[in-house]
């Protein structure tokens, strides 16, 4: 999968015909929000911090998703999408001076941090309609140059095949705007002719825009825009919306609107708690207040407040949240309990608000987990609640661990049998399948997911369809370990994607 998916396009991988099932694939998280700079309503795969800084800008910008994504790093978190979105953001503009008219290039991704620039030269030219043209990214903070585009023999002329704005189509950084020039631009050579050739700084700065509101977070799933374009991610485990700022709260139609797409992605939405919730009793009542209750929406209480930190206004965390998530994933599994010792946050983090036993069952029963200081003075996780509270009478939608086990399950072998609804339908067919998904719950239950090895496994493949009306039927049932009951499953896997419904 490419690491940045744009233009809309969208590559989908499909495993080969008999490939084992990964049971425990590394965790994948995407994050939608604002930052300094980017690509807008693209995600794009950022492996570390130091590749954020490059493509987003500051990670320092309380206003923005950058100490969120710090902190899923520092947690243990390894593959990371990220969406930037904004409200009306200006990307900046160069003037290239063209005899008495000029060549305008106006920056893709929009925002003050993106500082461009442009050099115009004719050497190797022959023709006086043509000339190079070079853009440079430069590092708002360093100065230095990121990236660069060179683009030779081009031409002014659009009925030319060598047009300036056809030749910038392919470009990540700047396209051409109206009105074109009449003549080709005028070389930027400085009057030292030792210099050589010298830049044209941005005749208008890039803006940010004004804050955010839940329709740019929510977006378009027509122009897969807002948390839609994660529909070009093929998995997805883990959403977060950070706040805008430490006291601005991500509003209640974003919430709901991502922890629908989170249940139609099967994956798990992480929400902070709101920043007027002082105490348990205020956070149980604003759980209830604004309607929470998915079973693919993990919460925790209270926020936490940064060790010698000037601002002590107290901060959400749900990023270090997701990074826990990650590393507790690929350390233990996603079917245990996250209750564990060695499951730290970061020591600079204390909790806000001191709660004792009565408020953490009050906490547990709303369905929130808690963050309290353990017995090694270190600030944990504690609890393995959905926010479910209740909603589905099934201990299966409650318990964390059993619920991404279910997710974990079904995004497995949704990847891993998508080849069967290209294969010629049959008995012969269904026993493939069938093999397969036994020998991935197998594997689970030696690595200690299931309770134990009576799962069943039923697979149907219609000897009567065609390949387009090809429909795979696979019929699960497993008890996983800590759950008292098994667990059904139907998955329906045909060309148009796979569907998931609960069985008795």
């Amino acid at each position: 999968m490419s690491g940045l998916l744009d233009r809309g396009i969208t590559v989908s991988e499909i495993s080969a015909m008999d490939q084992p099932i990964d049971v425990n694939p590394e965790t994948i998280a995407a994050f939608v929000g604002r930052t300094l700079r980017g690509p807008l309503n693209t995600p794009v795969l950022i492996p570390n911090t130091g590749e954020f800084r490059r493509r987003f800008g500051d990670t320092a910008w309380e206003e923005g998703i950058g100490p969120a994504v710090c902190d899923f790093f520092e947690h243990g978190g390894r593959q990371l999408y990220v969406v930037r979105v904004a409200n009306n953001a200006r990307g900046a503009m160069i003037c290239l001076p063209a005899d008495g008219s000029a060549l305008v290039l106006r920056a893709l991704e929009p925002g003050s941090m993106e500082v461009l620039r442009a050099a115009v030269d004719y050497d190797n030219v022959a023709s006086p309609e043509q000339f190079n043209l070079t853009l440079q990214r430069i590092d708002g903070v360093s100065g230095l140059v990121i990236d660069q585009e060179h683009f030779r023999k081009v031409s002014y002329r659009q009925d030319e095949p060598g047009f300036v704005g056809n030749a910038l189509e392919s470009s990540r950084m700047a396209c051409v705007e109206c009105p074109l020039p009449t003549s080709r631009p005028e070389a930027t050579v400085g009057l030292d002719v030792r210099i050589g050739v010298e830049y044209v700084e941005a005749t208008q700065a890039g803006s940010d825009g004004t804050p955010l509101s839940d329709y740019d977070i929510v977006g378009s799933r027509a122009e897969r825009t807002g948390i839609f374009a994660l529909d070009g991610v093929e998995r997805l485990d883990i959403l977060y919306l950070p706040p805008f700022g430490r006291t601005v709260d991500i509003g209640p139609t974003s919430v709901f609107a991502a922890e629908r797409y989170s249940r139609e992605r099967g994956a798990v939405l992480v929400t902070d708690p709101r920043a007027d919730w002082e105490d348990a009793e205020a956070a149980v009542a604003g759980i209830r207040k604004y309607g929470y209750a998915s079973p693919n929406m993990l919460g925790y209480f209270p926020r936490v407040v940064v060790l010698h930190d000037a601002d002590e206004r107290p901060r959400a965390i749900g990023g270090a949240i997701a990074g826990l998530l990650a590393k507790h994933d690929r350390m233990h599994g996603p079917w245990t309990s996250l209750d564990k010792q060695c499951l730290w946050l970061c020591r600079r983090y204390q909790p806000a608000i001191d709660i004792d036993v009565i408020d953490q069952r009050l906490l547990g029963r709303a369905g929130l987990n808690r963050l309290i200081v353990d017995s090694t003075r270190r600030l944990r996780l504690a609890g393995d609640r959905t926010l479910a509270r209740g909603s589905e009478p099934h201990f299966r939608c409650s318990h964390l661990p059993v619920r991404r086990l279910c997710l974990g399950v079904v995004h497995a072998i949704d990847a891993a049998t998508r080849w069967a609804v290209f294969e010629q339908p049959g008995p012969r067919l269904a026993l493939k399948v069938k093999a397969q998904v036994v020998a991935c719950l197998a594997e689970l239950h030696d690595l200690g997911a299931l309770a134990d090895a009576g799962f069943a496994v039923s697979c149907q493949a219609d000897s009567s369809a065609t390949l387009s009306r090809q429909r795979i039927e696979l019929l699960l049932s497993f008890t996983p370990t800590g759950c008292p009951r098994p667990v059904s499953l139907t998955l329906h896997q045909s060309a148009a994607g796979c569907s998931v419904s609960t069985s008795a």
